[in-house]
């Protein structure tokens, strides 16, 4: 063999050395990305099955608030039935807005805040709010770190090549939305 196809070789195995390690880096990512969204979809699993017991507590208390518990209610329903990540963020968005109405309620009956069931919900419920909040954060960076390899060249080469594509943020409509209700026990 003469020299250039030796070169010709070594440029080649180069090649295909660089595609298969932003092909298996691309791999990675987007798995982190789907473990991202699990460790979210379990938080969101928690708050759903804690909301009920929290509208109960509420309406042993105030009666007179059932526009408020039916609203925490279907905005349960209506984000436990989302599907896709920008639907699930507007579900989400409009339920945390909803719970923080449900937790201001408990403001104008202090029986109720006195309530060793009621403040031992709103502490969970708090709980369950910060790891949401950390695991969109970390999904969040999964899905920055995806979509810059997907995007930058060259390794948007290979994953057009192999079909990758852009994974969407996990962001709630309005900046609001973000914070952690605020729980006054």
């Amino acid at each position: 063999m003469s020299i250039p196809a030796w070169i010709a070789i070594g440029v080649a195995v180069a090649v295909l050395l660089y595609v298969i390690t932003v092909f298996n880096r691309l791999v990675r990512l987007r798995n982190l990305t789907r473990e991202g969204w699990s460790g979210i979809d379990v938080q969101l699993r928690r708050r759903f099955d804690l909301i009920p017991n929290l509208v109960n507590t509420v309406r042993a208390y105030a009666r007179h608030e059932q526009s408020v518990l039916e609203e925490v209610t279907e905005r349960r329903a209506a984000s436990m039935a989302a599907n896709g990540v920008q639907a699930q963020s507007r579900a989400e968005g409009a339920l945390s807005g909803a719970l923080t109405r449900l937790l201001a309620v408990s403001e104008a009956y202090p029986e109720l805040k006195a309530d060793a069931n009621f403040r031992e919900l709103q502490g969970e419920l708090s709980e369950v709010e910060e790891q949401i909040q950390l695991a969109r954060r970390y999904y969040n960076g999964c899905v920055r770190e995806m979509n810059t390899q997907v995007e930058s060249f060259p390794s948007n080469v290979v994953a057009k090549l192999f079909g990758f594509q852009p994974a969407l943020y996990f962001a709630l409509d309005a900046p609001e939305q973000a914070d952690v209700p605020v729980v006054n026990l």
